[in-house]
């Protein structure tokens, strides 16, 4: 089955314990598990969210070394708004302060 949307997020600045770590917050209404470098979501309506983690990267400047990972979600049976408000809160929860 292909995805109804699928969305991009290349080169985000997390690692993978911060994904497993914040990403449940986001899916507390819905059943969701980690398999191996995939996180499945199932609400109980039958819509479904998987999302790709590729391999931890690094972005290093000068002596700094930060995570990088380029994430991919597959939303199925998802509305386009309501696909947009998921990722609009997931961009909040993952942003990093700064000023």
């Amino acid at each position: 089955m292909t995805a109804d949307v699928v969305v991009e997020r290349p080169e985000m600045g997390i690692s993978h314990a911060d994904f497993r770590r914040i990403f449940p917050r986001l899916v507390r209404d819905a059943e969701s598990d980690f398999d191996g470098s995939r996180a499945h979501v199932r609400w109980p309506d039958g819509s479904r969210l998987v999302v790709h983690v590729a391999p931890e990267g690094e972005r290093r400047i000068a002596l700094l070394r930060l995570p990088t990972t380029d994430l991919r979600f597959e939303f199925h049976a998802f509305s386009a708004s309501r696909c947009a408000a998921f990722m609009q809160r997931f961009d909040r929860a993952f942003q990093k302060g700064g000023g």
